[in-house]
């Protein structure tokens, strides 16, 4: 047969067409545009116009870097515990209802971290239902009756975000613990260990490197938080930004703030890599027994049962359902023009940006398959760098070419013709639908990639031996295969353009609001009740997602595909 004799080595030899040299160079100019971000605040910060480093160390970034790092590690420790324990019981386990687990654990997910915290504080503070309902039982009359934990402080804000993005260390750890040998923890087991022995010496350590990549998911998400944090009153990096930035007009402080935040980040991805290339040990070479599930009873099914309903009750039934009675409440009020104007913006930049996204990650992930230069394989991977960049920085470092574009190009008109052009690019919705594409390009390019491996080498050369050029391959042979991950690509970066925050607050044209940050101005003004429609909306298209990927949980392949950075 032609497949079966084909060698895809000879075709490697052949000259290049003028379609490849083409998308080479695209993705060259590509991975230069999405890098701007990043060289604009490295710039800023190693030559600004005012040296204010001293003064940031001598006075507010020893903070800053202080309270991120104990909520990162905080929140790290946390979804660790939470994310492996459940993962592992699901996993290795039966007791009740743990089909149901397999999926409910990863709903979280569908909650923005700033929802979460504007309802928990709403929940739990004084005013709240829950003290209002203790003093009304026990008969206190004030404060000084009673202790009860303060939720807007360091503590609050790390269970907070723990029980949102622990799903991350959930769905790595699970995948890992799938892919593993059975008659390795069969042996540990003869030799004397018990469930959690087994688990402790066999099963963790086989994990840790896809352990160590959910973990450090969940710290990057902790370091773009910029909601939550603010809400709970913690001045991080992030918030730090945008109080420089916005609040006291020091664009050069903001950039040195941003700067530090990139060093978080490049740990953070070379972390990410190294965990990567050491989950290689983790499948066996032989093919691997089906899993058999230790049958747990009585406290044991109880105490299993109760470890994975908590993260999923505290981590979005009781959130979901205060925001669910707060629309409820107010539904009419909520039914305001100004609603209807901020989900048409949201869906506007969201359709966009996805749009923008899927082409150019089809081109990433198309030229990276084919690409023979080591440049331009590691030109998509700096293409792809923008989701580990947090949003605040994103915005500093897209907002600053933008505005000096548009004060060249509006002076160079006043001084020829007399005519000022105004914001072309910054303040406008193209500067926020960029930093989208930007941001979330790498999900495009990862979910395409992730296709792409589906159509082996056989395929795209028969289709040359039969005449076709690589153009016309791509799209007789390649991209029907394809459609299913364009599809998961387009809704899941929707999705992240329906819920990002950061980018959005300092890149958004003046009186232009979309479903996120009116949740957050509201939830800022303590009107509450009032951000509950919006942010029931996002959330319900935040379950996108998670629907997704619950349809990944048999394939623990397709399970780390989807995880890519």
């Amino acid at each position: 047969m032609v497949l079966a004799s084909t060698n895809p080595r000879r075709f490697a030899a052949r000259p290049r067409s003028k379609a490849e040299w083409l998308i080479d160079i695209a993705i060259l100019v590509l991975s230069l545009v999405m890098a701007l971000p990043v060289i604009t605040v490295a710039v800023l910060a190693l030559f600004p116009a005012e040296n204010i480093w001293p003064h940031l160390i001598a006075t507010v970034l020893p903070g800053y870097v202080w309270r991120t790092l104990v909520l990162m590690a905080g929140v790290g420790a946390l979804s660790f515990i939470i994310g492996t324990g459940t993962a592992w019981l699901v996993t290795m386990c039966r007791f009740p209802l743990r089909k149901v687990f397999q999926w409910a654990l990863l709903v979280p997910l569908a909650l923005p971290t700033y929802i979460v915290a504007y309802a928990y504080v709403d929940f739990l503070t004084y005013a709240g239902p829950l003290q209002g309902w203790l003093r009304d039982v026990m008969g206190w009359k004030s404060p000084h009756d009673y202790w009860f934990p303060e939720v807007r402080s360091m503590g609050g804000a790390i269970v907070i975000l723990a029980l949102v993005l622990y799903p991350y260390v959930f769905l790595t750890a699970r995948a890992s613990f799938l892919r593993q040998s059975t008659s390795q923890l069969e042996v540990a087991r003869t030799l004397g260990r018990t469930a959690w022995g087994a688990f402790f010496s066999v099963a963790l350590p086989s994990a840790r490197p896809a352990i160590a990549v959910g973990v450090s998911l969940v710290m990057m998400e902790c370091l773009n938080d910029i909601g939550a944090a603010g809400f709970f009153g913690i001045r991080t990096l992030s918030v730090g930004i945008y109080t420089t930035w916005l609040g006291q007009g020091n664009l050069g402080g903001a950039s040195q703030i941003a700067a530090v935040m990139l060093v978080f980040v490049f740990a953070f991805l070379w972390i990410e890599r190294i965990g990567r290339q050491q989950q290689s040990f983790a499948p066996s070479a032989r093919k691997n027994r089906p899993i058999r599930r230790v049958p747990l009873k009585g406290w044991r099914a109880g105490l299993a049962f109760l470890a994975c309903a908590m993260p999923v009750l505290l981590g979005f039934i009781l959130p979901g359902a205060i925001l669910l009675r707060f629309a409820l409440h107010r539904f009419s009020d909520g039914l305001t023009p100004a609603f209807a104007r901020a989900a048409g913006h949201s869906l506007l930049l969201s359709i966009l940006a996805a749009a923008i996204a899927l082409i150019l990650g089809l081109i990433l992930a198309y030229g990276a398959r084919n690409a023979r230069s080591v440049l331009v394989r590691y030109a998509t991977r700096i293409a792809s760098i923008g989701y580990a960049v947090p949003g605040t920085v994103m915005g500093l470092g897209i907002l600053i070419p933008f505005a000096a574009f548009d004060n060249s190009i509006d002076g160079m008109m006043r001084s020829t013709f007399g005519v000022s052009t105004g914001l072309l690019l910054s303040g406008t919705i193209a500067a926020v639908t960029f930093a989208y594409v930007a941001r979330f390009l790498a999900i495009s390019a990862g979910s395409i990639e992730s296709g792409l491996q589906r159509v082996t080498p056989n395929v795209a050369a028969a289709a040359r031996t039969l005449g076709r050029t690589p153009l016309a391959s791509f799209f007789e042979v390649h991209l029907p295969i394809l459609r299913p991950a364009l599809v998961s690509a387009s809704l899941l970066v929707f999705v992240d353009c329906m819920k990002e925050l950061p980018a959005t607050l300092i890149l958004r044209p003046f009186d232009f609001e979309t479903l996120a940050t009116t949740v957050f101005t509201l939830a800022s003004l303590d009107q509450l009740e009032e951000s509950a429609l919006p942010a029931l909306t996002i959330v319900a298209t935040g379950l996108i997602p998670v629907i997704l990927l619950s349809r990944t949980l048999r394939d623990p392949r397709r399970m780390q595909e989807n995880l890519t950075l």
